[in-house]
This record gives structure tokens, sequence and C-alpha cells, in this order.
């Protein structure tokens, strides 16, 4: 089923309608009994074409990836150049090291994943859909392309010094340096560590829920999935217990004898399931969830997640028992300890508790050296992707402006501390007041969020769409809508390569299923 769209008369814009008639005058059949030579030629041409096009593109295809897995020499490090440390390889860090010029500063990344998620994704991930390494993308691809080498340090930032312009950084994996806690020093450091799963204090939820943020997280439900499955297929599990492990997933293809045990709900505290999106949507995704035989609660509230069951409480019912085999945990974000402990140093300015404080130019509140962006911060806009990655992409063009102004600053200061004569000091003054004035000429402009429209999944192949076109909302949903999402996403992705292996993935699944 699709939603009706909302129609766009061509006669309420005159560039438009006056397009078409000029193309109407202009369009004439190429191949007619007028032109008999070229309806003879015809499937000659079309072969031909075919012939030259193909391997313009097999060899295309083959440039790109060689170019690909065969970067080439980079710059080494710069002493003369600004140190910048960036925290994280999410979507706004990804973003960042994508568009930023590495020939203006000596580049450090510090995470503890060296490779780039696409969370969007993440849910296919779980359900067998996707392979885990489709949707990653290794941080030293993205680097290793750079004009300047990157330093990439895979560990996990404790703790960021905004007085003394540091950062102390920690190797947790099990394979440990033997110094695995070092400290390095700063001049601009990007903050985009993100954020975590919240849980509000909720008895259970951590230790019994499978959370959907990263990789390790789709790959465990994905485990106790097929745990609760083969569990309930076992001989002599009880009527009773078929029912409560399979209080979650569609398995009438493969467990045919277990279809009827399946059950699935989705529990909502707000009185409606996507509330970002328009009323219309919202009311069609509950339409397909319930032809789904999903099962919706709205209003509700967890209390908590015992080892076999889920403690919900309805806004005008009391508190029930609901038994089920798996509980999936996606119910927003909360600040990490390291970004808690730097709004704690700087108490004075950072006083919004949802996260990171910042100017219209992403600069940390209290530390003008530091930028923040992504999930940690607290802004008007929704901690999404698309905000993330256009934050990222304009510290790119930020960074590019700064590091003007710092060398323009720099020769400023190598004129006021060479000596000379009165002549040469009064060229140097002019010199000097030429340099301020290219200083002045630098403007730092504001970030403003664009908004690219919302997409979102709900299942039986078919998806919804929010999209802002001629300055209205356009809104979809249905199958057309989903392929949409695919052709989206898909081009979305960061590299050829995981455009050809998400493709893949999803051309084996129609072919031979999950």
């Amino acid at each position: 089923m699709t939603l009706p769209l909302r129609a766009v008369s061509v006669a309420r814009f005159p560039l438009r309608r006056a397009l078409l008639h000029v193309n109407q005058q202009r369009t004439r059949p190429l191949f007619t009994a007028q032109n008999p030579w070229l309806e003879a030629c015809s499937p000659l041409l079309l072969l031909t074409s075919s012939v030259l096009t193909a391997p313009i593109a097999a060899g295309t295809f083959w440039y790109i990836t060689y170019k690909e897995r065969n970067p080439g020499p980079q710059l080494s490090f710069d002493p003369s150049k600004k140190t910048l440390v960036v925290l994280g390889s999410g979507w706004g860090a990804t973003s960042l090291l994508k568009n930023l010029d590495t020939t203006d500063y000596n580049t450090i990344v510090i995470s503890p994943k060296n490779f780039f998620l696409f969370t969007p994704l993440l849910p296919s991930v779980a359900v067998g859909t996707l392979g885990a390494k489709s949707i990653l993308q290794p941080t030293r691809y993205i680097t290793r392309h750079k004009v300047r080498e990157v330093s990439v340090i895979e560990a996990e930032a404790t703790k960021v010094d905004p007085v003394n312009k540091t950062v102390t950084f920690t190797d947790s994996s099990p394979l440990r340096p033997v110094e695995p806690t070092q400290t390095i020093p700063y001049d601009y450091l990007v903050y985009a560590v993100g954020a975590e799963t919240q849980t509000f204090g909720i008895p259970g939820v951590k230790e019994r829920a499978c959370f959907m943020k990263e990789i390790g997280d789709a790959e465990q439900m994905q485990t106790r999935f097929l745990d609760c499955i083969e569990t309930a297929a076992f001989p002599g599990t009880s009527e009773e217990e078929k029912r409560r492990l399979l209080h979650m997933e569609d398995l009438k293809s493969w467990y045919p004898e277990l279809h009827p045990y399946v059950h699935l709900t989705l529990v909502e505290a707000l009185p409606s399931v996507l509330p970002s999106f328009s009323k219309e949507l919202i009311a069609y995704t509950e339409r397909t969830f319930k032809e789904s035989n999903i099962e919706i609660l709205t209003g509700t509230m967890v209390k908590g997640v015992g080892e076999g069951s889920v403690r919900l409480k309805p806004k005008d019912g009391e508190e029930q028992e609901v038994p089920c085999g798996l509980v999936v945990w996606a119910a927003g974000n909360t600040t990490r300890k390291i970004t808690r402990d730097l709004m704690a140093q700087l108490s004075e300015h950072q006083t919004n508790k949802r996260g990171l404080v910042v100017d219209d130019h992403l600069r940390l509140l209290g530390a003008p050296s530091i930028f923040a962006i992504g999930d940690c911060t607290a802004t008007s806009y929704a901690p999404t992707a698309q905000v993330a990655s256009q934050e990222g992409a304009y510290l790119a063009r930020m960074f590019k402006l700064i590091a003007k102004k710092d060398a323009l600053e720099d020769k400023i200061a190598e004129l006021s501390a060479a000596g000379g004569s009165e002549d040469v000091a009064a060229e140097k003054n002019k010199e000097t007041e030429n340099l301020r004035k290219q200083i002045e000429k630098i403007k730092l402009k504001p970030f403003q969020y664009s908004h690219q429209g919302s997409l979102a999944y709900i299942g039986s192949d078919k998806a919804i769409a929010e999209l802002p076109i001629f300055g209205r909302e356009w809104t979809s949903g249905g199958v057309a809508t989903f392929l949409f999402w695919r052709s989206a996403y898909l081009s979305t992705l960061f590299s050829l390569r995981n455009r050809a292996l998400v493709a893949g993935d999803w051309m084996r699944t129609n072919l031979f299923g999950r």
C-alpha cells in the first residue's frame, strides 16, 4: 500500500511550463518513415554503443578499485604545522576526515574503533540481511588516501585537559603495549566521541537486553535470536516456553512448526511510534505493523527486564509481567563518562546535562580550541547521522580558513620579532598592516544545518519518507519508497567497496534468503 502523493501542478511553475513548451516544440521522433536510413541502421548503432560502453564502464570500475586498493605516497608530518587531534570515528569524525585538507595540519585520530560503522543499516546485520563487513569502512582506508599522512591510534580517550591542551588515552584491547596509557598535546581538538545507550537506570536492561548501537550489538542479537529459535525447536519444549522464546520474529519459511508461536511487540513510552514523522505516515506505519502481526503498545513504560520477561506499565493501567525470549533496547542516548568529566572541568560554561554546549561555529563554550560535534553535544538539532555528517564537513571547511588565518598571524609574529633599521621597520609595518587586512577578510560563517529529509524502513519491504521538495514536505510510504530508501543509503556509503558489498548482500538475500 502506498500513501497518495500530493500532486504538484505544472501551471504553478512558469519556468517549468515554458521549458516543457520548448521541449515539446523541439522533440521529434528520431527513427521515422521519413528517415529510413536511420531506421535501418538503428540496430547497428545500438550494438556499437553497447560494445563501446561496456569496456569503458569496466575500465572505469577497474581503475577506481585499483586506486582504492593502491593509495600513493603521502607527505610526512611537518613540525611547522599545528596538531589537530580527532576523537572518534563516527559520522562526524569520518565526514571531517573525508573533507579535511591534511596539508594544513598534523592530524591524529584516536578512537577505540579503527573503523567507521554505517549505523542506518546496522539492524540489517542483526537480522542477517547484510554481512557485518559490508557496512564497515576502515578508518585507515580514509586516512591513507589523504595528501599528508594521518596517525590513527586505536585507543580510548580517558581525559581531556582543556587548560593544558592535552588528551590522555589508553589501549584497552586484549593485546596491550608496554605503556598502554599516554598523553599527547594538541593545538585544536575535534571532540566527536558520540554517546552511549540510555538505560534510565531500569533494572535488568544493561544486563539482559540487546542494544542496537555497535556492530557487536547486532552480532549479539543475531546469536541470541538463533539460540531462541533452536531452543524452541528442541524436543520436549513446552507450548508455553515456545511462545515465550518466540516472542520476537517471523519464522514461517524455515520453522513452520514454530510459526504459530511467533509474537513481536513494540513498546513505546510516547503516544505514537516514529513521532518525528507526519500523522499520515505514523498511521501507515501502525497499519503495516498490524498487518505483520506486530503488537504496538504506546504510552507504555518499561519498569524492568527479567530473565525471561519484561515488566510493563501502561499509562492508565496496572503493571504487568510479559514473558519474552529476546529484548531489543533502542531508547535513546546519554553522555559518556569522559564527556561528563569534561563538562565538570568547564562547569561555568557547560550547564546543559544533555551534552556539551557549543557556539554557532561548533566551538566548545569555555574552551575555544575544542570543537564538539555529533551526539555528544546539546544543540537544537536531532542527534542523527545527517546532522553529524554535515557538522564534520563544515568543520573541514572551517579548518581550511583557520589554517590560512593562523599562517598570516605567524607571519605577523615573525615580522614583529625581526629587528632592523628604520627603513626596514617602516617596510615591516606596511607589510604587517597588509597581513592584518587579509586576516580581516577571512570570515568564519556559522554552521547551518540543511535538512535533507527523513527515511525509515518499517519492514515487509516497505519504507516511509519525508523529503523537502519545492519548499514542501513530500511524504510517501510503500514498496516504491523502500526501493528509494535502498538507493539513498547505497549512494550514501563512503566507498565503492561498501556499495558493492551491500548491493551483493541484497542480491544474495533476494535469491537465497537470509
